[in-house]
């Protein structure tokens, strides 16, 4: 059975500790600033989540970011697209979102800042509060002319509706916090200096309950969204990759 200390140092991108309680705290980063997302930290991501996943000393997941932004930025990565890098890059993401999907334990995001990009690594959690300086947005599809296949598609389309989210994607909207709560993408917004203090009182509420409580309660709610994923990320997933050989690069 993995315990904490087989992967607490293991990932280059995420702080991980663990109160007494069972709360594990997951903090992302690159070198202790806020994250810069990219190719390798999605690769990164998806095993940290099998890791989290198969311990089952975690009781409750809560997931943040560093200083004032949650996925703000991408890391600089320079190259043409290739179908060897698309398959690779399709293949972690197909990791990522399958082993965070299969996490058994209720997972609370704490958002920030900005999440500009990939925020559906917040918004698929069960719960998820923010700071009155979040903001929501899907920066590197649509406007920087690449296909929104590899995930974000699914769990906006899930949340807004589908006329909402298409709205959303081709006008590359920036949502508030307090417009993102309005429109049910988040359950609440607070100052910043509260929202870590406030991630943990509703994670102690949550551990109020039996252990096969708090597992399936996660379970019965996570389905359907897992089921939507398992029917529609793979054509995405093709569909993005197909717009990315014709002339996307990695700058």
């Amino acid at each position: 059975m993995i315990k904490l200390a087989d992967y607490q140092q293991k990932y280059r991108y995420f702080k991980l500790d663990r109160t007494n309680d069972g709360i594990l705290n997951i903090v992302f980063h690159t070198d202790g600033g806020p994250m810069l997302w990219g190719i390798e930290v999605v690769e990164a991501l998806g095993y940290l989540w099998a890791d989290v996943g198969n311990d089952r000393d975690n009781k409750v997941v809560v997931v943040t970011g560093t200083g004032s932004e949650f996925i703000a930025k991408m890391s600089v990565a320079t190259g043409k697209m290739s179908a060897d890098i698309w398959d690779r890059i399709a293949s972690n993401v197909r990791r990522m979102h399958r082993n965070h999907l299969a996490i058994e334990v209720p997972m609370i995001a704490a958002v920030n800042g900005p999440a500009l990009l990939h925020s559906e690594q917040a918004l698929l959690c069960d719960i998820v509060i923010a700071s009155s300086n979040a903001a929501f947005q899907d920066s590197p599809h649509f406007a920087s002319g690449l296909i929104p296949g590899d995930g974000v598609q699914i769990i906006y389309n899930h949340l807004l509706g589908a006329n909402r989210s298409r709205y959303f994607h081709y006008m590359n909207e920036t949502l508030s916090a307090q417009r993102a709560l309005e429109l049910g993408l988040i359950s609440e917004v607070l100052p910043p200096e509260k929202l870590r203090s406030r991630a943990i009182e509703i994670a102690r509420h949550i551990l109020k309950q039996p252990d096969i409580v708090r597992r399936y309660t996660r379970q019965v709610t996570i389905e359907p969204i897992r089921h939507l994923y398992s029917g529609y990320l793979e054509h995405g997933l093709a569909i993005e990759g197909l717009g990315a050989w014709g002339g996307w690069s990695l700058e």
